[in-house]
């Protein structure tokens, strides 16, 4: 490709001096100061006296200037340009290099590069993968005319700069919703008597944390709350949408007492404020008394349930649609009686769902696993009897609830 794409014994000394993109001293900079460097050696061999890196930002589909070498006001004044707008608009939507010999209102929607004084802008698309990363664009105060030399040697420049972006950004992104999902599951679960609980918690070796999320808390009438959820996606978007859902269901949950209900408001919260996306979830309450449950089940897998020391087995009752599919339907809650020595186990589909097998076997593997005796014995268990020495190719929850006698 670097035979093709040079043509001179001067593109060659100069794709020289693009090496030192990759050098390895790069490599523990954190993402703006590794922009920062290869915007400093990009001026270099490129021959300009600005260059900018605009990062896409997935969420609202805009240009975030991230870096900047001679234009600081950008990334100061946060300057964002919508994708298909403007000079890095154009670049982003066509996907193509553009190159502009006339700088001011007409031509770019950022008066900060004409009230510069910059005459010529180049710019080129970052892409890694097949996906779009953002924007590179250089400028020059003086009239210059950009050889289509030029133009493939920027091109091999934002090549290799999207690869570091997108590098330094998955690594950044992986460890913010590491960090998202550790503050959001609880540390130390409610203290019951009666009950006992347990939970354990497995990001996915290729994807990392996402959406599978569970939590328990306690209501001033000692009822105990149980939820156990799976927002569809990967990464740091599913980890902060999990975020939000439970702290909505928590805020539901103190003001009605019927999980169908509280699921209800969770689905018209996810359908207005989180369109596009879908979870499913399990929430339940047990009753002050402790000798029974309600639970109600939105495309989440079914509770299995071990009663008198038998074998588990899924709870048989409705299970109403995912939430955030738009389709308003009639939520269900069951009433469970849970006598003295039953267990409960609640589990995301990335526990019983691979490849190999069909989901219900992977239920009928992890209803054999579960050790009556303990929540605890109930979800290590799962964990080393299912997972094993298997790669997780989604993230993975369980949770164990027993009832070892009459609550206090």
């Amino acid at each position: 490709m670097t035979d093709e794409l040079l043509t001179s014994d001067e593109d060659a000394g100069r794709l020289s001096a693009i090496d030192l993109l990759t050098d390895s001293a790069l490599a523990e900079l954190g993402l703006k100061d590794l922009l920062a460097e290869l915007l400093d050696r990009t001026c270099e061999v490129v021959g300009a006296d600005t260059a900018t890196v605009l990062l896409l930002d997935r969420d609202s589909g805009d240009l975030v200037a991230t870096a900047s070498r001679g234009l600081d006001e950008e990334v100061r004044l946060g300057v964002r340009i919508p994708t298909a707008q403007g000079f890095a608009g154009r670049i982003a939507a066509s996907r193509k290099p553009v190159y502009l010999d006339r700088v001011d209102a007409t031509s770019v929607i950022n008066p900060i590069l004409w009230q510069a004084g910059l005459s010529t802008l180049l710019g080129v698309p970052l892409i890694s993968f097949g996906e779009l990363i953002g924007v590179l664009h250089v400028g020059c105060f003086t009239q210059r005319r950009f050889s289509d030399g030029d133009i493939r040697l920027l091109q091999l420049v934002a090549d290799r700069v999207a690869l570091a972006a997108q590098s330094r950004r998955s690594r950044l992104e992986r460890s913010a919703a590491e960090a998202l999902q550790r503050s959001l599951l609880p540390t130390r679960l409610p203290q019951v008597d009666g009950l006992e609980l347990a939970a354990r918690y497995l990001p996915s070796e290729q994807t990392g944390v996402s959406g599978d999320w569970y939590d328990a808390f306690l209501f001033d009438s000692g009822a105990l709350g149980v939820v156990i959820g799976d927002v569809v996606g990967h990464g740091l978007p599913a980890a902060v949408v999990m975020g939000r859902l439970r702290s909505a269901l928590r805020a539901y949950a103190l003001e009605v007492a019927d999980p169908a209900e509280v699921v209800t408001r969770l689905d018209r919260k996810i359908q207005h404020f989180e369109p596009g996306i879908t979870a499913t979830v399990t929430y339940l309450v047990v009753e002050p008394s402790g000798d029974a449950l309600r639970v109600s089940v939105a495309g989440h897998p079914p509770p299995l349930l071990s009663v008198g020391g038998r074998r588990a087995e899924p709870l048989t009752g409705p299970t109403d649609l995912p939430l955030g599919i738009g389709i308003d339907r009639e939520r269900h809650s069951m009433h469970v009686p849970l006598p003295a020595g039953a267990l409960l186990c609640l589990y995301t589909d990335g526990l019983v769902e691979r490849r190999d097998q069909s989901i219900r076997e992977g239920i009928d593997e992890l209803c054999a696993l579960i050790d009556p005796s303990s929540a605890v014995a109930t979800c290590a268990a799962a964990v080393a009897g299912i997972v094993g020495n298997r790669v997780l190719a989604d993230d993975a929850a369980v949770f164990g609830l027993r009832r070892t006698g009459e609550a206090g």
